[in-house]
């Protein structure tokens, strides 16, 4: 094999993870927060109610809700890439 060839398969196996993460996020509840990358200009003003910015960055915020549907609504808020955090496995959620 080729150099080419680890780097693509290597680029193809973080896609995979990157959709299936955010397809988990879409999906289900499990996860307790979430990390946004690539939020939209207004996005947390159209935040939940109940979701709380616990962390933020230049191109990141990091979002924690108790209730369900947490995934859909940080779509629906601006969220362009939206990942789970808070679980084993997952990214941490920031502490303040």
């Amino acid at each position: 094999m080729t150099i080419r060839t680890w780097l693509f398969a290597i680029a193809g196996v973080f896609a995979g993870w990157v959709a299936t993460l955010s397809a988990v996020m879409l999906l289900s509840d499990a996860a307790p927060g979430a990390i946004v990358f690539l939020p939209q200009d207004g996005f947390i003003a159209n935040l939940p109610d109940d979701a709380a910015v616990v962390g933020r960055g230049s191109m990141w915020v990091a979002v924690r809700s108790d209730a369900p549907g947490l995934g859909r609504a940080l779509y629906r808020a601006g969220g362009l890439l939206v990942l789970p955090a808070g679980l084993p496995g997952c990214l941490p959620l920031p502490v303040r």
